[in-house]
């Protein structure tokens, strides 16, 4: 069994000292020499060595020396040395330290004392430390507080002992004495907090009769007593009441660390509007005043807690949290930002889109490195107050779009899907809009920002004046035609003669050719004649951004554009009363299409043009040619049309999310109801009185009632031995987050005394148990409750097994009685999270673990294959509802969720309904931890077939 440790060093085991040479450096007189040997015996001890032939020598050559730094090592020594044999008695040999240490507490020196003193409180074998007690006793009083502080400890540890109140029958009354006369804080602080451990009601007691003089005590005593504060509310809410105005008081303490910890006691004791209300603005003034980072963050958490359960008082504050947004550190910011969010109204909208604005305009002039991430949450926060709240957009929309040519292209592509969005639901604002974006289109210079910009250009520019800027606009970007040339020599001249279809075989007739890499590309029937290598034109100085990207080779920009003319020409054709106009229109549009086909089908580029692109482009030239009114219908109208549900579907999602997150509580009929106004109030504070409402408020909802308990306690119990074993045992598991808490009932269904029986428990994966089990002695068909608590670190799945071990008077070997293996959860850890499109792509790119599992099924149905994966890894679906409509025998879906630890875990699922019916595909894992992934994918592997 693993022994509790008291004392941890490092140490790199790589040549470990030989014992002989540690004896003789401690039997020598060099000081130096002593303490390193010290040292490496403390070190090997620690790691597993017994040593015990050093135990004389050390009492010999060491227990003698007045120096301090090797009677602090000894101690050391002494406290992690065994004391007792395998039946748990002390060893004779210890007794020769007793004398040492009766010494040492009487020693002239007040660090020894000191040392010692603390030492007694990390020993547990009451037979050393009983002839000890009267020299501790007589440290109360000594006139150094260090010693007395310590002497104070000593005796609370004693008095802690299992026979500790027989040895110090009088502790509780000598201490209260200590207390009333001792002076040094720290001191007396050891003696509070000896009461509170040791005598609660005598802590109480002194507490109430000092009521008005807590404000003036130390800040460690001020800690202890919101400690026993808590204590005391907890298991009698009732007596609450008597506490507040302390808490109160110590608001308004000069120390951060105190009126923090008031906040929190305030907040778990009170639910009154006031008292909530001094909670926030004291974290609201922690978070301004601190510098600490960490401090702000774990504030920060405070406030968001408070923001769940009381949003009203919250509201309030939100300029106040909103000034957190001066801290330079990026997390703060994110923190702070979804915090306000969630705190907008109709009454605050405008002060907080104001203060924004602001933040965004400072981080062009700031030279901070992360201002480009910083102004991409900016807008992002506006983004989102501009569609909970359509008024204000007009005043951010003008602002957001100077930040269309931004060199952080995650900003800019952020601006521009906010502008797609507020053109559709704000159209009186679509002029300003079009014109603002036609006059900084040249500015951008990414293709994802141009091709949703020329997207807009395209299906809002209605009006004549709007079409002909957007079309000359564009004709500027992509600058002079050709986009290259190629200098022919004079047989390549007489060959174009000859071939006078050469460009209509540009179009039609191609195939493919070897480039010097290796790479194929479709070579036209032109370029089969002799050409000289063909050189790009770069175009003037005046030509634009679409130029620049297109002849990088990304087509795929240049298909947008294609079909941005062609829209603009198909618009031209009903705004514009000239036919000559329109023919003008189209012939230039035409020769810019079939220019970019050429440049996609020439060697200038390293890789010819995408089939996607090129027949995107061909597309749109024959619908320029002949168009007929079905097609213009869904040029000019679907597309817009399909926009217009994908934003209510993303309307009708946020609604859903924002309904599942409010608790929904019912109230139990047998429920006791309090009549506010026929309590009696003689005696009661205003907080008191709104205290009282808020809780019968809160059981008027139904608050303080859980849901489904019952039904999940039974889920939740595990049977870890057999109806026929000696001892019956049933875990009840509770996953906490960090913490997993292990309820055992233990029944004893013989007709004997079972005495140390012991739940002996061990763990496999990232699990770890926090104490050491005890031995407990259960009566003849008894029943014990054992809580093991246990620790975790990661969502990988850990197994915890053990057994029973107990002894009977007429069996003289000890029973072990195996328990059945507790399996844990990954379940547990994660639930399901919303993140957008674009960070799930972002994530799916950089995560390193991906784990991939085949489909294997007996589900035909796709959508019904889909649920039953949501459902059993307790995931969200991303994909939108009308993405997974109809039945076309593929389905594409991207699953996401969040861990108790803060790791993402990202699945996609891609499947195809085979011709005999049966579903094949792939799920795909990605995480940024291998165990998540590993695990996860191991619970799809197990039910996927379709098992509960």
């Amino acid at each position: 069994m693993e022994k509790s440790c008291t004392l941890l060093i490092h140490f790199d085991k790589g040549t470990p000292a030989i014992a002989n040479e540690i004896k003789e450096a401690l039997e020598g007189n060099d000081v130096s020499a002593k303490v390193d040997a010290m040292k490496k015996a403390i070190m090997l001890l620690l790691n597993g060595e017994t040593l015990p032939q050093l135990f004389i020598t050390i009492v010999r050559y060491v227990l003698p020396s007045e120096d301090h730094t090797v009677q602090k090592l000894l101690l050391l020594y002494l406290e992690i040395i065994e004391k007792t044999d395998a039946k748990g008695r002390v060893l004779p040999e210890m007794i020769l330290i007793c004398q040492n240490l009766r010494n040492n507490l009487q020693h002239p020196n007040e660090y020894i004392r000191g040392v010692t003193l603390r030492f007694l409180c990390r020993l547990n074998e009451t037979e050393i430390i009983e002839p000890l007690i009267p020299s501790v006793l007589q440290n109360l009083e000594h006139r150094h507080p260090f010693i007395r502080r310590n002497a104070i400890l000593a005796v609370m540890s004693i008095y802690k002992l299992p026979q500790g109140d027989q040895l110090l029958v009088d502790a509780p009354d000598m201490i209260e004495k200590v207390l009333s006369t001792e002076q040094d804080p720290s001191a007396k602080r050891n003696a509070f907090l000896m009461l509170f451990t040791c005598a609660q009601e005598r802590a109480t007691n002194y507490l109430l009769t000092h009521v008005d003089r807590v404000s003036e005590w130390g800040e460690l005593l001020q800690m202890v007593v919101l400690e026993l504060i808590r204590k005391v509310c907890r298991t009698n809410r009732g007596e609450k009441a008597k506490y507040i105005k302390i808490i109160i008081a110590l608001l308004n303490s000069p120390s951060t660390a105190v009126i923090y910890e008031c906040a929190g006691t305030l907040v778990s004791l009170s639910s009154a509007p006031s008292a909530i209300k001094a909670a926030a603005n004291t974290y609201c003034q922690l978070l301004l005043s601190q510098s600490d980072n960490n401090v702000k963050l774990i504030v920060l958490d405070r406030l968001n807690e408070l923001k769940s359960s009381h949003r009203d008082v919250m509201v309030d504050l939100i300029m106040d949290v909103l000034r957190a947004l001066s801290s330079p550190n990026l997390d703060i910011q994110r923190k702070t930002l979804d915090i306000v969010l969630e705190l907008i109204t109709p009454r605050n909208i405008n002060e907080v889109v104001l203060l924004l604005k602001k933040e965004v305009v400072k981080t062009q002039t700031g030279e901070l490195e992360k201002n480009g991430e910083y102004r991409q949450m900016l807008i992002q926060a506006i983004h989102s107050c501009a569609i909970k709240f359509p008024e204000v957009a007009s005043t951010v929309v003008h602002l957001l779009m100077d930040f269309l040519g931004d060199s952080n292209v995650a900003s800019a592509i952020d601006v521009v899907v906010f502008v797609r969005e507020i053109i559709e639901t704000n159209p009186k604002l679509r002029v300003s809009i079009i014109t603002r974006l036609l006059d900084t289109f040249y500015q951008i210079r990414a293709a994802r920002v141009c091709s949703c910009a020329l997207w807009i250009i395209g299906e809002y520019c209605l009006s004549l004046s709007e079409v002909e800027s957007a079309i000359a606009t564009i004709k500027q970007c992509l600058g002079d035609l050709p986009f290259y040339s190629a200098s022919e020599e004079g047989e390549a001249t007489d060959a174009s003669k000859k071939t006078p279809q050469a460009s209509s075989i540009t179009i039609s007739s191609r195939r493919p050719a070897v480039l010097a890499d290796g790479t194929y590309a479709t070579q036209s029937a032109a370029s089969e004649t002799a050409f000289s290598p063909p050189t790009i034109v770069q175009g003037s100085l005046a030509s634009g951004n679409l130029r620049s990207l297109l002849l990088t080779g990304d087509f795929f920009l240049g298909a947008v554009v294609a079909c941005t003319l062609t829209k603009l020409v198909l618009r031209l054709e009903e705004v514009q009363p000239s036919k000559v106009e329109v023919n003008k229109a189209t012939t230039r549009t035409l020769l810019i299409l079939v220019s970019m086909l050429q440049l996609g089908q020439s060697y200038v580029l390293p890789h010819p043009i995408d089939n996607d692109s090129y027949d995107r482009i061909v597309l749109c030239m024959r619908l320029l040619c002949n168009t007929g009114d079905e097609i213009r219908k869904i040029w000019l109208q679907s597309c817009r049309q399909s926009f217009v549900k994908m934003l209510s579907e993303k309307q009708l999602r946020e609604t859903e999310e924002l309904k599942a997150k409010a608790q929904v509580s019912h109230a139990q009929p047998d429920d006791l109801i309090d009549f506010y106004h026929l309590k009696s109030r003689k005696g009661m504070s205003l907080l008191e009185l709104e205290d009282e409402v808020q809780d019968d408020l809160k059981r008027a909802t139904g608050e303080f009632v859980k849901d489904a308990d019952d039904a999940n306690k039974l889920n939740r119990i595990l049977q870890l031995t057999g109806f026929s074993d000696p001892v019956y045992a049933e875990a009840y598991v509770t996953v906490h987050h960090y913490d997993i808490v292990l309820d055992v009932t233990v029944i004893n269904r013989t007709k004997e005394t079972l005495q140390n029986l012991c739940l002996e428990l061990a763990t496999m994966g990232d699990l770890k148990l926090v104490e050491r089990p005890q031995n407990y002695t259960l009566a003849p068909e008894s029943s014990k409750q054992i809580k093991a608590n246990i620790k975790v670190s990661s969502t990988e799945t850990g197994v915890i097994f053990g057994n029973i071990v107990y002894e009977t008077s007429n069996v003289l070997e000890r029973t072990v009685v195996v328990l059945n293996d507790i399996h844990i959860d990954i379940m547990d850890y994660i639930s399901p999270a919303v993140c957008s499109d674009t960070a799930f792509r972002t994530m799916w790119a950089e995560f390193e673990w991906e784990n991939k599992v085949a489909v294997n099924t007996v589900i035909q149905d796709e959508k019904e294959f889909l649920n039953h994966i949501i459902k059993s890894i307790n995931m969200k679906c991303l994909t939108a509802p009308s993405a997974l409509d109809g039945e076309c025998g593929f389905l594409a879906a991207n699953l996401y969720a969040k861990s108790v630890f803060g790791e993402d875990a990202l699945v996609n699922l891609s499947i195809e309904k085979q011709a005999d019916g049966k579903l094949s595909g792939y799920i795909r894992i990605r995480s940024k931890t291998q165990g998540i992934a590993l695990s996860l994918g191991d619970k799809i592997t197990l039910k996927q077939k379709g098992g509960s």
